[in-house]
């Protein structure tokens, strides 16, 4: 199996892990929008993350006026996180969240494939989007770091459960967004993730939000 088989393979589609009780009985409806259960997932091995063949010169530049080039699309930025297996807070910094759809309500985001936070967001199957406020910069570099260096991001920092997943939803944020994982989906050097809307909020509005342009980080013009 080539390594984009193993890649989708490894990738944590929605599937059923034996008939829940709900099957059983009867109650199940297939005209109902979802299965009332969450799903069991996978998430990419440890040897799946990095791409089978390295970059020539030439691609690298292309690499470069790629990251350039589309930097000038100006993003909101927002921690994606979540409480993993043992309990503890997870979460890394994503200036690719956006909306999907209405009906049913999905949002969506992109995380690297190397990503060491995402295997364990993965496991959780739900997540919280924060989306931070313009005076939250040092928060999202904070959340930008690896969690591959043991670094504790969530260390002094207040955050509350949010109510339909219980994924921390972090203090001080434009808004909030509480979400299961729906389905994902490789896209190259990383995975499209789809997430189901389970509750969400705006909070605070006093500084705008955080901007993500060329490289580093910007707030709206003061009408």
């Amino acid at each position: 199996m080539g390594h984009e088989g193993m890649a989708v393979a490894a990738v944590r589609y929605l599937r059923t892990v034996g008939p829940p009780e709900p099957y059983r009985n009867g109650s199940y409806s297939p005209e109902a929008d979802e299965p009332p259960h969450r799903p069991a997932l996978r998430a990419v091995r440890p040897d799946e993350r990095r791409p089978d063949t390295k970059a020539s010169e030439a691609a690298a530049a292309d690499t470069r006026r790629l990251r350039a080039v589309l930097g000038h699309f100006c993003t909101g930025v927002t921690v994606i996180s979540a409480l993993d297996d043992d309990g503890a807070p997870v979460g890394f910094a994503c200036q690719s969240f956006s909306s999907l759809s209405l009906e049913p309500p999905l949002v969506s985001f992109n995380v690297a494939r190397t990503s060491s936070s995402w295997p364990r967001i993965a496991r959780a199957g739900a997540f919280c989007a924060s989306v931070l406020a313009a005076d939250q910069d040092a928060l999202c570099r904070t959340f930008a770091v690896s969690a591959a260096t043991g670094a504790d991001k969530f260390a002094g920092l207040d955050w509350t459960p949010a109510p339909a997943t219980g994924a921390p939803r972090l203090a001080g944020a434009l808004a909030w967004i509480d979400c299961t994982i729906h389905a994902v989906h490789t896209g190259g050097d990383h995975l499209i993730v789809l997430g189901r809307v389970g509750a969400l909020d705006a909070g605070r509005d006093v500084t705008g939000p955080l901007l993500f342009y060329r490289g580093g980080f910007t707030t709206l013009a003061a009408p």
